[in-house]
């Protein structure tokens, strides 16, 4: 193999590593082998290289390592003209603070969604997002949201590729895609997690792009069936408001 081919499989593997960190906050070198399949050595040089150049540090006293400062360094120099979770933040603390619950937006990334940007309830109980979580599409209000907006060819691949837990739980989707598109708005109660509900809506650009969902979400017992429908209109608003901003 030549020297160019080494090099670009170095980058790939060194960029694989960083990636587990999308789901991880620490992870020992024996881990990292054991999630990217590499040899203990090939790990160990990669980690050396990445820790050298910032991307990664390592916890002495548990010998973990995790995410640097240059990743941070990076980040910031993100235009935040292009970047909707930093653009349209305080529009969501603005819905937060109307609604009282937690606020996520999602795009979709193949056939998972990620949470780009979340503003946390300011509720004693309340329903806890991090960012940059991948989730599957195949539930929740803000899944559900992504493929009935989705152009037609896009969602009908969606609804084939998709993973179900059951028969069942694939014709309750497409069941309540109609009547998604027909309100404006989905809405999930426990789907996901036991005691957590979501209402969802769409977000389009201003060249009627589907660029997100705008989900709230929070304990069941407080964001009951009835509470979504009168949050709906509100919600479906600030999700305008929003696209109004993107281009």
């Amino acid at each position: 193999m030549d020297d160019t081919k080494l090099t670009v499989r170095a980058v790939e593997r060194a960029l694989d590593i960083l990636s587990l960190f999308t789901d991880e906050t620490e992870l020992s070198l024996t881990e990292i082998a054991a999630k990217t399949e590499l040899h203990k050595s090939t790990v160990h040089r990669l980690l050396a290289s990445l820790e050298g150049k910032g991307y990664l540090v390592r916890n002495a006293e548990t010998e973990k390592y995790r995410i640097g400062f240059r990743i941070w360094e990076l980040a910031a120099n993100m235009s935040q003209s292009d970047d909707p979770g930093v653009l349209l933040q305080p529009e969501m603390e603005r819905l937060r603070d109307s609604l009282g619950e937690t606020i996520s937006l999602y795009v979709r990334d193949g056939n998972e969604r990620i949470r780009i940007q979340a503003v946390q309830s300011n509720q004693a109980i309340r329903r806890v997002a991090p960012i940059g979580a991948r989730l599957p599409l195949s539930v929740g209000a803000s899944s559900k949201v992504l493929i009935a907006f989705a152009e037609p060819d896009e969602q009908a691949q969606l609804l084939q590729e998709l993973e179900w837990a059951s028969p069942a739980d694939r014709d309750a989707f497409v069941g309540q895609l109609g009547d998604i598109r027909r309100l404006g708005y989905a809405t999930s109660i426990e789907e996901r997690e036991p005691g957590a509900a979501a209402v969802s809506a769409p977000i389009y650009n201003r060249a009627h792009k589907l660029v997100a969902a705008l989900g709230v979400s929070g304990p069941s017992n407080r964001l009951t069936l009835e509470k979504m429908k009168e949050h709906a209109m509100l919600i479906i608003e600030g999700a305008n408001r929003m696209g109004k901003m993107l281009k």
